[in-house]
């Protein structure tokens, strides 16, 4: 009766409730906040980061290679920066992204003492919160420990941007460990296999951590770290138009706390349109895999290709997961620095025949595309391309691939939930047309 009552209300809801989709033009609505040529709406303005992947020139999208800059740095040289110099940056970036500037080398080194005493969790917080309690979804048991750090904070809900900054820092330092118990709960409750809780080490940087809490033996090698620490540079802001970090400016333009605008990102990048993208390109690559004998061979992958473009292969969408984003056309920076490190890796763990077949799909699909599409869309590998390969190599388990995205995202969620704090001033309140007629009231008992 339940399942009879629920399956004839959905019939109903979408039935009355769905909206002819002339009226979206018809009152000139941007669906998704995004402009007839892709672009975004221009909703804020802000000085933490900057994405450029075109340019339009007499209204017409022209593809360039794609800039990411953090405070205005370009990220190749903040990468190159720290490589050269041959030590991890994602803390240097963290320490750039909250306050606006490089930091000296004291600086840099006061930041981490102070985050190394706020890494470990609150007294029996793993074990009555993560571990008696686990999730199979290890984003939404980050989201839920957030919340609970609300209830054990003296000033939750004050927001002066001393005390915010005080709870973001807290935050950043928290969630490798929150991420790698809540891993290890879940391994240990749903899947019955071994419990072990490595204490975090403080003396180590923030990819050394995770990687010693979330392997049994607690070891890795330098070159595992520094890919970890890469993937968490390279994420950890992007604009403030991508849906989590625009989530985050508008649940804190209600002057809410800290701890609920972060967990509210957290469940926007869980969305699988958001935050999994490295997932489906890592099943699309399994499939690849499976029927493509050999990854070298370029006619054998353009014929697999074509299958999948033409919605004859794989899971019959048409799409080349990791190829195309919504504002890099020619090139996505984040995926050009990040192919050049997997290559090492790959090379170290005998992979190499694998990364050919990546760097095969992306030199194949752009003209594949435009051929099968019909369209004259620039597409190009973006950050997921690689990043599930970077995983996989790092043998990390599908499950935390969001949450390490979210690891190195709260920085830039958390510098932008104060820069909406100090420059808002407004609550964000967009307007939705109402397109429904205006009916009478009609009695309990008349109605059909």
């Amino acid at each position: 009766m339940n399942n009879d009552f629920i399956a004839d209300m959905s019939d109903k809801i979408e039935k009355n409730i769905e909206i002819e989709r002339d009226l979206y033009p018809k009152f000139s609505v941007k669906r998704g906040l995004r402009n007839e040529d892709g672009s975004g709406v221009l909703v804020g303005l802000t000085k933490i980061s900057s994405v450029v992947g075109f340019k339009i020139v007499d209204e017409e999208v022209i593809p360039i290679d794609g800039d990411l800059r953090f405070r205005g740095i370009s990220i190749h040289d903040i990468v190159n920066g720290i490589q050269k110099e041959k030590r991890r940056g994602f803390e240097e970036v963290t320490f750039l992204l909250l306050f606006g500037k490089l930091p000296t080398e004291q600086e840099l080194e006061n930041f981490k003492d102070y985050m190394k005493d706020r890494i470990a969790l609150p007294p029996r917080l793993n074990e009555i919160s993560i571990l008696q309690f686990p999730s199979p979804s290890v984003m939404n048991k980050l989201q839920r420990v957030t919340l609970v750090l609300y209830g054990l904070d003296e000033k939750p809900d004050d927001i002066s941007i001393p005390n915010v900054l005080r709870q973001c820092l807290s935050l950043i330092a928290k969630f490798p460990v929150i991420i790698a118990y809540s891993y290890q709960a879940l391994r240990h409750k749903i899947y019955d296999e071994s419990l072990f809780v490595h204490p975090p080490n403080p003396d180590i940087c923030c990819a050394e951590n995770f990687l010693y809490m979330l392997r049994p033996d607690k070891s890795y090698t330098a070159l595992e770290a520094d890919l970890l620490d890469l993937a968490l540079v390279l994420h950890a802001d992007h604009g403030g138009g991508n849906n989590s970090t625009f989530t985050t400016h508008v649940v804190s333009s209600s002057h809410t706390d800290t701890y609920s605008a972060i967990a509210a990102a957290v469940g926007s990048l869980k969305g699988p349109l958001h935050g999994a993208a490295n997932s489906y390109v890592m099943d699309m690559m399994t499939n690849i895999k499976e029927n493509v004998k050999d990854w070298k061979d370029e006619d054998e992958v353009t014929g697999y290709l074509t299958k999948i473009l033409n919605k004859e292969a794989h899971d019959r969408t048409g799409l080349v997961y990791g190829m195309g984003h919504a504002v890099y056309t020619k090139s996505d920076p984040r995926a050009i620095i990040l192919k050049k490190k997997a290559k090492e890796l790959a090379e170290v763990k005998g992979r190499s025949d694998e990364y050919t077949l990546y760097t095969n799909i992306e030199k194949i699909t752009p003209n594949l595309f435009q051929q099968i599409k019909q369209s004259s869309k620039v597409v190009s590998p973006n950050v997921d391309f690689y990043s599930g390969f970077v995983y996989d190599l790092l043998d990390f388990p599908r499950e935390i691939y969001t949450p390490i995205f979210a690891m190195s995202r709260v920085v830039g969620w958390c510098a932008h939930r104060m820069e909406e704090l100090i420059n808002g001033k407004r609550i964000i309140r967009p307007a939705y047309k109402n397109v429904e007629n205006f009916h009478d009231y009609i009695p309990l008992k008349k109605r059909n």
